[in-house]
């Protein structure tokens, strides 16, 4: 077995490509080998910014031979479909062998192929492997580059060196021919490095100041620069896409502890590690919990003079960048927050939802509602209103513009500089959170209410404005904004979600006034404000066709498909959203599906409830129980008992009448033709008891938002169900018999659907 080398060279690989075009590498690397029949053992791939580096161990000399086999036509076939397969197969007829297939006799094209050798594969596979390497940007280079077929590769590909043992793979890829030399570091190795194989190819780069482990300069940049931080009494700002970005930028990383001017330090700390990170590269320090003037540096050469005047050049270029930044904290400050969101009515949201500052507005009315109607408790309004009015202020200021990652954030400390109340300058600063998954989740009031409400507009304005997800792509990042909905409903209030949602929907249906007569304006706004969850998930949506006619038909069609799509919207993030928490999705649809239910908080206690019930022997007997029933109901097309009155010719004349006065009457009647004809089985009459029991039990538990109580008086009926299926005939010939014993199963059915609907349960 042979160990196999590999290197392809060329100008920098930019930091960012690196790891991807490792794991590219190997791929293909493993795809021409399968190809060729050659299984690849351990492989090892390395980067630098110069160099893409592969070792595959224990390849064998040569491939095993194959043998194939082609079927071709039958004895007797015409003489065009013989000529044909022959040409494929490139055999004579009388190379041919004839077999019986199914009773037919069939050619076979039999050809034994010998093995080759594993080097002559390589040499195939290497120019295999630069054509296809899929490179997120790649250049053409030199007099071929005129041809959009001349080769491609990230930057210009000067070097290969392929080694089988110790023998070259003669090959050339991109106009480069393979050979043993290779180059070392940039400055402190001059000429060529010759390379024996696999087994010296690290030492000698090494040699030559090159590490070409790239796990290995990590680690020299994560430790060297953590030892600098302390030589100096300081503590480093650990930042691991750092470590990573400047080992990829060096091949001999050797970090270097700087300082720049203390002045520098009024700027808000996040300023300044944002342009020491961004625009340099550069770890920074902390002293006592607080950000020092300190920089940590990664050079890519052992300086004679310890890298004193590499420190030098890094200070005066980061000094630079933090004048700027201070220069735009000084400049914004001298502006106050309520001056600069007048800007934002010049700054474009979206075509159809208006300017920025439209949806402030926006945010501010809903902001301050949720903080007056209770829904985010102990919540100012005026503050929340405030909040929201400011919140987007910093998006024309100086800082945020060079900066857009600081947005909220400098919101928040001009807020402090020109003296609002702390609430609102921590409802501005974090009014986008949660960001994403593992992000926290405000809990001051304020902040709350705020950051929901900006969510909102988000998410209902797109979905009314017929701009929701599709598929894979979410331009507006919907997907998140609802899981912030959820995690800071979840985390803070007891919302109600089509409440909520309708609310926003109506404040956005306020900017189209000018669209419809008044009269239709109001019934409108009135529908929309009153959205009816429970309605939407019944399937109760209303004609788009009726709904398109008259005044504004496009937004009354967009905002009615938007509005009956957001429940569906929120269910899936809802399981998306508590996968990583352990809920089975089919619970929570299993809930949801019962309509109503638009509380997350008590949705989930119930779901939660229910997973601890499905996961006990009673829970898992009593969904079979459900099960069996459910099938016997529907392969019967069980309609209740009012149903089978009406097939019978005997239909009921009060059955149609809603008067109040009449309603005892018309109870009693239905009691009566309800009340049994005959004496009970045992088994049936155990049900009929536990059911009289257990269902007002759970449905009173669940009012009462005692899940676990509804659960316990499921688990009641599960030997009751059990012993009906085992002693009693549903289907019994005595259609009295059958009527009632179908009307107990439904009745059965329907105590288990006070708690969730158990169809769609799995399992």
């Amino acid at each position: 077995m042979t160990d196999f080398l590999l290197e392809l060279r060329s100008e920098e690989i930019p930091a960012r490509m690196q790891a991807g075009a490792r794991a590219d590498l190997e791929k293909l690397f493993r795809k021409e080998l399968a190809a060729a029949g050659v299984q690849a053992g351990a492989i090892t791939v390395w980067s630098t910014p110069r160099r893409l580096a592969l070792i595959a161990r224990d390849l064998p000399q040569a491939t095993q031979p194959v043998q194939e086999e082609t079927k071709g036509p039958a004895l007797g076939a015409p003489a065009q479909a013989m000529d044909g397969f022959l040409r494929k197969v490139g055999l004579t007829q009388a190379q041919l062998e004839v077999r019986d297939l199914k009773g037919k006799q069939t050619y076979f094209a039999v050809i034994e192929k010998p093995g080759r050798a594993v080097a002559d594969v390589l040499a195939e596979a290497i120019p295999a492997i630069v054509r296809a390497f899929p490179w997120p940007k790649s250049m053409r280079w030199g007099t071929a580059s005129i041809s959009t077929e001349s080769p491609r590769w990230v930057r210009p590909l000067s070097g290969i060196v392929a080694i089988f043992g110790e023998d070259l793979v003669a090959c050339e890829a991109g106009g480069v021919q393979s050979g043993y030399a290779t180059l070392g570091h940039r400055f402190h190795h001059a000429g060529e490095i010759t390379i024996g194989g696999a087994h010296d190819y690290a030492d000698k780069l090494r040699a030559c100041h090159v590490i070409v482990d790239h796990e290995e300069r990590q680690a020299i940049v994560r430790d060297g620069a953590r030892a600098a931080a302390e030589a100096a009494g300081l503590t480093l700002v650990e930042d691991e896409g750092l470590v990573v970005e400047n080992a990829g930028l060096t091949e001999w990383p050797v970090p270097l502890l700087g300082r720049f001017g203390e002045a520098f330090l009024e700027v808000p700390p996040e300023v300044i590690q944002l342009t020491a990170r961004v625009n340099q590269k550069y770890f920074v320090c902390e002293a006592d919990g607080k950000l020092a003037n300190a920089f940590v540096c990664t050079a890519n050469i052992e300086a004679s003079d310890g890298g004193e005047a590499i420190v030098a050049g890094n200070r005066k270029v980061l000094a630079a960048r933090l004048s700027d930044a201070r220069f735009f904290w000084d400049t914004d400050r001298k502006t106050t927050l309520a001056d600069q969101a007048k800007k934002l009515e010049r700054i474009t949201f979206h075509e159809k939802l208006g300017t920025v500052a439209d949806k402030v507005e926006r945010v501010a009315k809903l902001a301050e509602w949720l903080a007056s109607e209770g829904i985010v408790p102990n919540c100012d309004p005026a503050l929340a209103r405030q909040a929201a009015e400011l919140c987007k202020a910093d998006l024309v200021t100086e800082m945020v513009g060079e900066f857009p990652e600081l947005q909220g954030l400098m919101g928040g400390y001009y807020a402090r500089a020109e003296g609002l109340p702390d609430a609102v300058a921590d409802a501005i600063r974090d009014h986008y959170k949660p960001v994403g998954q593992g992000d926290g989740v405000p809990t001051a009031p304020v902040t709350v209410a705020v950051s929901l409400a900006d969510k909102l507009d988000t998410l209902v304005g797109f979905f009314v404005a017929g701009e929701p997800p599709t598929g894979s792509k979410d331009p507006f990042a919907l997907r998140r904004s609802a899981l912030g909905i959820i995690a800071l409903i979840l985390t803070n209030c007891r919302a109600p979600l089509g409440r909520i949602i309708g609310k926003a929907a109506s404040l956005l249906w306020d900017e189209q006034k000018s669209s419809f007569p008044s009269d239709v304006y109001t019934a409108w706004r009135q529908k929309i404000e009153n959205f009816s969850w429970e309605a939407s998930f019944a399937g109760d949506r209303p004609d788009e066709r009726e709904v398109a006619t008259g005044p504004g038909g496009f937004w009354k069609v967009t905002f009615t498909v938007g509005l009956f799509d957001l429940p569906t919207f929120f269910a899936d993030r809802l399981k998306v959203q508590q996968r990583e928490a352990g809920v089975r999705h089919d619970l929570i649809d299993a809930v949801f599906a019962l309509g109503g239910e638009d509380d997350l908080v008590r949705l989930l206690a119930r779901v939660r409830a229910l997973q601890a019930f499905i996961g006990t022997e009673d829970g898992k007997n009593l969904l079979a129980g459900y099960k069996r029933a459910a099938n016997i109901l529907k392969k019967e097309d069980w309609h209740g008992v009012q149903g089978e009155i009406s097939q019978s010719g005997e239909e009921d004349p009060l059955a149609m009448v809603d008067d109040p006065d009449l309603a005892p009457v018309i109870a009693a009647k239905m009691a009566e033709r309800q009340a049994l004809s005959y004496t009970p089985e045992p088994a049936e009459q155990s049900l009929m008891d536990a059911l009289a029991t257990a269902a007002p039990k759970a449905e009173q538990a669940v009012g009462a938002e005692d899940f676990a109580g509804a659960m316990a008086a499921l688990a009641s009926l599960r030997a009751p169900i059990d012993a009906f299926f085992d002693d009693v005939t549903v289907n019994d010939a005595d259609p009295a018999k059958r009527q009632a014993r179908l009307g107990l199963l439904d009745q059965f059915r329907a105590a288990v659907h006070n708690v969730a609907d158990f169809s769609r349960i799995e399992g």
